[in-house]
């Protein structure tokens, strides 16, 4: 038998292996607005936005936002990117977490943003759940067209949180 919960992850797991353009993420991308201060763990740190690329900045993210980056990778044909992070401090990282919050990937050759697809059964492809420490998480980024490819350098924004820099393996 089916459930519901066992029906929507069916079906995200058919969206991330098929390939389908979503011909609105990239139109509404640019109606997200930053969520305010209160988001960002510390006060003064949420205008600080290394560059990702050493361990310096690595210590940044793992200190400030209590999280390890993974990456951004390439799914469902190109059609999407997935950004990957290992949560480290659950406190900390809850900023990633908050449903009010607009994620949103920038190519930043182009300065394109790309959001996060609703789809209408599932949802938002974002995980908005309580985090737990030394866990994987995922968004997923609508990529129409395939506008950003791999080799590319893009930038997330999720409220305070920024990390320029990222190269799209």
């Amino acid at each position: 038998m089916i459930t519901r919960r066992n029906s929507k992850v069916l079906l995200l797991a058919s969206l991330l292996a098929g390939s389908f353009f979503l011909p609105g993420a990239a139109a509404n991308a640019g109606n997200d607005t930053p969520a305010s201060d209160a988001t960002a763990p510390q006060a003064g740190d949420s205008k600080i936005t290394p560059k990702f690329g050493g361990s310096r900045s690595s210590l940044y993210f793992k200190r400030t936002w209590g999280i390890d980056i993974v990456g951004v990778h390439p799914v469902s044909s190109g059609q999407m990117l997935a950004f990957r992070y290992r949560v480290l401090d659950e406190t900390k990282a809850k900023a990633l977490f908050e449903k009010t919050v607009k994620p949103y990937l920038i190519d930043e050759a182009t300065g394109t943003r790309l959001a996060v697809p609703s789809m209408e059964n599932v949802g938002d492809l974002r995980q908005d759940v309580t985090p737990e420490s030394d866990r994987i998480y995922y968004m997923i980024f609508g990529n129409p067209g395939k506008l950003v490819k791999s080799g590319s350098r893009v930038s997330i924004v999720i409220g305070n949180f920024h990390i320029d820099g990222l190269i799209v393996d």
